[in-house]
């Protein structure tokens, strides 16, 4: 699953102002609701070719949880015209990698060759999505893989509940009051008929979005997009139903017991609005300017000058729908958790009633500058950012423009976020605590 649970990169600009070529791009649709998204960079004989479906763990049943992460797996084991186990092997023979990850929000897809074998990779990504065959033998193996990732990465793994024991104490009502791995008990107990149902549903041309990105003929890829796509029939259109959760207004304590851990976590949880919104970036920036690097205020005052905690940070975990806004500790030593979580108060309370310095604000603008600039410094990361500002935010040319909303905000808007969102009355204090008895919650 690729979410970094880290907060926001820790490069830091040496002065002035970033620049980055713009980014152009073309797009246009098939008749069958296929979005298509060209991006043309000669500076070396590579070609990307993504597709992102708009179907995550949120799309999934409360008793069929992991489905979309299922299917990241299940969709490699071959199609009609690729053979069981061929996928991986044809990649690598022809020179290329691919991979794919999933989130509460979407399913990503992603090859990359040798600009020459641009047709290959738009074939097989048409063919995952016209031929796939979902049998149950393939359904079997991947079950199997998928319980050995969650044990790996998740259950034997210090602190690999976190997140779970976060999102289902925090999300009553909303789908995402589930992880993206899920149960495996509800995988085992789905028919081969509930994984055909999912992919007829969500696996369509019109739920999705195919990013070309690299060196290439622009000409010669539309031929090839409309060759191996236009026969792939529109599905029906995937409607969700908007689930509201109601605020916070009264602090309240969780306990998550794991059976892999020694020192107790602090973590104090706050809901957030869609990472679309301007009060995510905003947070964004707080929670640079809370942890991101030793020169940030908790680091540097709870670990490097009291040296109260081994561990501290904060991280805005944005999403499509509702973020969270975690901060996190660990105790060194005889410290508590309690006494951590007081030293944090203090900060959040200080960013609420003063500005924070015209040099941490500085600071601040040149390390987005620096990630604007790293985010796009890759083709394979510009493919990522055109097909989620077109899915997840609905305005592509987010790409250029997002960082002028991170340079628009005023010292002012910091402070007025951090006292509308990061009150002690409108969070969850979660203890994640070592497991008396060995066994997991």
């Amino acid at each position: 699953m690729k979410k970094s649970l880290m907060a926001l990169g820790t490069a830091l600009m040496l002065g002035g102002t970033a620049s980055a070529q713009k980014v152009t791009f073309e797009e246009f649709d098939l008749d069958n609701g296929l979005h298509v998204v060209l991006h043309q960079d000669n500076s070396a004989p590579v070609v990307i070719t993504s597709v992102m479906y708009h179907v995550g763990a949120k799309d999934e049943q409360p008793n069929r949880t992991g489905f979309a992460h299922f299917f990241e797996h299940l969709l490699f084991e071959g199609t009609k015209n690729i053979g069981k186990g061929e996928w991986f092997k044809l990649v690598t023979a022809n020179g290329g990698n691919n991979n794919a990850n999933t989130t509460d929000d979407r399913t990503y897809y992603y090859e990359v060759f040798p600009s020459n074998n641009l047709e290959l990779a738009i074939w097989m990504e048409s063919e995952r999505l016209m031929h796939p065959v979902i049998d149950q033998k393939g359904v079997d193996t991947q079950n199997e893989v998928v319980k050995e990732e969650k044990r790996l990465r998740v259950d034997n793994q210090p602190y690999g509940n976190l997140i779970k024991a976060v999102k289902e104490n925090m999300f009553k009502v909303h789908p995402y009051k589930w992880t993206t791995i899920g149960e495996m008990e509800h995988l085992d107990a789905a028919t081969l008929e509930e994984f055909l149902a999912f992919n007829k549903k969500f696996y369509v041309p019109n739920n999705a979005v195919l990013v070309i990105a690299g060196q290439f003929d622009k000409a010669q890829a539309k031929e090839w997009v409309k060759k191996y796509f236009s026969a792939i029939p529109k599905g029906a259109p995937v409607t969700r139903q908007k689930v509201e959760e109601a605020p916070i207004t009264k602090e309240f304590k969780a306990t998550w017991q794991d059976p892999n851990i020694q020192i107790p976590m602090l973590v104090a949880s706050y809901r957030t609005p869609s990472m679309k919104t301007r009060d995510a970036r905003v947070l964004d920036m707080i929670s640079a300017y809370l942890s991101d690097g030793k020169s940030s205020k908790l680091y540097k005052k709870i670990v490097d000058d009291k040296k109260m905690a081994l561990q501290i940070g904060a991280f805005n975990y944005s999403q499509e729908d509702y973020g969270m806004y975690l901060i996190y500790g660990l105790p060194m030593g005889e410290n508590s958790t309690e006494s951590i979580l007081k030293e944090i108060d203090e900060e959040i309370v200080n960013m609420q009633t003063e500005l924070i310095s015209e040099k941490d604000y500085q600071k601040l603008q040149n390390k987005f500058e620096s990630n604007y600039v790293s985010n796009n410094a890759s083709v394979e990361g510009i493919a990522d950012n055109l097909a989620t500002y077109y899915m997840l935010y609905g305005d592509i040319n987010l790409i250029n423009t997002e960082i002028e909303i991170y340079r628009s905000i005023t010292r002012e808007e910091i402070r007025d976020i951090a006292k509308k969102y990061l009150n002690s009355n409108q969070r969850m204090i979660l203890d994640y605590v070592p497991a008396k008895d060995k066994a997991q919650n």
